[in-house]
């Protein structure tokens, strides 16, 4: 197997692994899964399905991801980026269709592994992942405004964030301020703490806190175990979805969405753990390891399973030094899960949206979002489009949207950075001691021009205008490649057109300088010797005129 294919826990093992480590990855993977309990339940229930599948997934996916991963302090699990995605698709499709398109994403994600595919994800632009999040942010906040007050609303709740809106303003008049008090409390718990006691952990002392309130009260708020009938003590049977190709065909979109987050998201968390530590991430077995999570968890009856930038955070801060700590994050899930389901039902659900409001609110990263704005207008542009489709559109539409803006972007920025001049032709003088320097060597039969920079298509009109003014009485012209580091077809099929022309009046065509890369495409073109004459320098080309003219 390639080294880019082998775990990390092989890695680990192979290095020796002893008690020592063994008992900071357990202290470490307890510190998560006390942060991803309450967490995994939360983002479930935004999600649209039952808070016990969110537990499914960190468990079943979290273990595998730990195991197969390709980075050392990576945590999987569900994450609040892909509700927006998972909502939808339960929607449209019910929880089968969910559970089928993340089946199908695992073997897309598994292909994308396999052809190492995960080096182009950091082609995408910084200001889309900004506002691919910041988009999700929003969202995620906007569907957790009905279990923070507490309304009632008269059909479903909409979708679409405007509709969304609109009906809940339409229920502000059955707040629930219990509800409201609730969430408030849960709140101020997790960012009181997260100032004085910043290791503590806010969200479950938080969540705690508040169910025991609303339970010694006996508040009139909705919890777990009233919406839901609370969750199973244990882990059920793994089973296929309901399979049909007309199914299939139904959710392939969603399924393609899934893996194109979680590709995003699960190396992106890689990245930052990665800066965190100082180590480097093997992408493409993460990949895979997230394709096997999905599969897995879809079989188990879990959602999407994908790297999760908090919750690796909070490992390698706990001090994990291993994937065995991800591993033991999932099996102390399990025992959680296996000891006090029961007393998940007495969960207030607006103590879980206030956990995700919170998460929502840090989702958003606020420094890069404003500096977003003021870097460049090219920047700004992208930023804003990419968060106004995702909060008003679609989530992949705005990455699309992002993608191809951010690239434009890049095209243009890359076609202004190429200059074209025209140059007095020098030559070589040798001097007494045998040196030589260049000196202007005035020759009015020569005409230089001197290209710098990426030439491609977005720069060969450009350089094409300029190329096409070669005087017709001129005998040589010399085009200096030098400082030209790649060439595409496009800008190739411009040289052999300047070509053509010189050929047409008797002009003689010199390059020089020409890397393999760029002689190469020239060659691809027809552009080479005996139709022009390749040589290493301008000053030995002019050598080279110069030579010919001695009788």
């Amino acid at each position: 197997m390639p080294d880019s294919l082998v775990p990390k826990t092989v890695s680990i093992l192979a290095e020796g692994y002893g008690a020592a480590r063994l008992k900071a990855d357990a202290f470490a993977g307890l510190a998560v899964a006390i942060v991803a309990l309450p967490l995994s339940m939360a983002i479930a229930i935004a999600s649209g399905v039952t808070p016990d599948r969110g537990l499914y997934t960190a468990i079943v996916g979290g273990f595998l991801v730990s195991l197969l991963g390709g980075s050392r302090v990576q945590i999987g699990g569900p994450a609040g980026a892909f509700i927006v995605l998972v909502a939808a698709t339960v929607a449209r499709h019910g929880v089968d269709g969910l559970l089928l398109a993340t089946l199908m994403s695992g073997f897309m994600l598994i292909a994308a592994g396999y052809l190492r595919l995960g080096r182009y994800i950091k082609f995408i632009p910084y200001p889309v992942t900004v506002g691919i999040t910041a988009g999700i942010a929003v969202i995620i906040f906007a569907s957790q405004l009905r279990d923070l007050f507490g309304l009632t609303l008269a059909g479903a709740e909409p979708g679409p964030i405007v509709d969304k809106v609109a009906a809940l303003a339409q229920a502000a008049g059955t707040v629930s301020w219990a509800a409201v008090l609730t969430a408030a409390l849960t709140v101020g718990i997790i960012l009181a703490l997260r100032r004085v006691r910043p290791h503590w952990p806010g969200m479950l002392i938080a969540v705690a806190a508040a169910s025991t309130f609303v339970a010694l009260l006996q508040l009139p708020t909705e919890t777990i175990g009233s919406r839901f009938g609370g969750i199973p003590r244990g882990l059920p049977l793994p089973a296929l979805p309901p399979l049909s190709l007309e199914k299939a065909a139904a959710v392939f979109p969603d399924a393609l969405s899934f893996a194109l987050l979680g590709a995003i998201e699960s190396l992106l968390s890689a990245v930052v753990a990665d800066g965190m530590t100082g180590r480097r991430h093997r992408s493409s077995v993460e990949l895979v390891a997230q394709a096997a999570a999905n599969i897995c968890s879809a079989l188990f009856g879990g959602i999407c399973v994908t790297g999760t930038i908090a919750r690796t955070a909070t490992n390698v801060r706990a001090g994990a030094t291993s994937p065995v700590s991800g591993i033991l994050h999932s099996a102390f899930l399990l025992l959680f899960m296996l000891l006090a389901a029961p007393l998940a039902s007495y969960i207030p659900l607006a103590s879980l949206a206030g956990v995700l409001a919170i998460v929502a609110w840090n989702m958003i990263e606020k420094p890069a979002f404003m500096a977003l704005l003021r870097s460049s207008y090219g920047d700004a542009v992208v930023l804003l489009a990419t968060f106004l489709i995702v909060v008003f559109r679609e989530l992949t539409e705005g990455i699309v949207v992002g993608f191809a803006l951010g690239a434009v972007l890049f095209i243009d920025r890359m076609a202004r950075s190429i200059s074209v001049q025209e140059a007095r032709p020098l030559s070589a003088q040798r001097q007494e001691n045998g040196d030589e320097r260049p000196v202007i060597a005035d020759d009015p039969d020569t005409v230089i021009y001197r290209l710098s920079g990426i030439f491609f298509f977005g720069s060969a009109a450009t350089v094409g205008t300029v190329l096409d003014r070669i005087a017709d009485q001129r005998r040589n012209f010399i085009l200096d490649c030098s400082d030209v580091p790649f060439m595409d077809s496009t800008a190739a099929n411009v040289i052999e057109g300047t070509l053509r022309k010189a050929e047409r009046t008797g002009v003689r065509f010199i390059i020089t300088g020409a890397r393999s890369q760029v002689r190469r495409a020239l060659y691809q073109h027809h552009v080479r010797p005996p139709r022009v004459m390749m040589r290493a320098s301008v000053a030995a080309a002019l050598d080279t005129i110069r030579t010919e003219r001695v009788p």
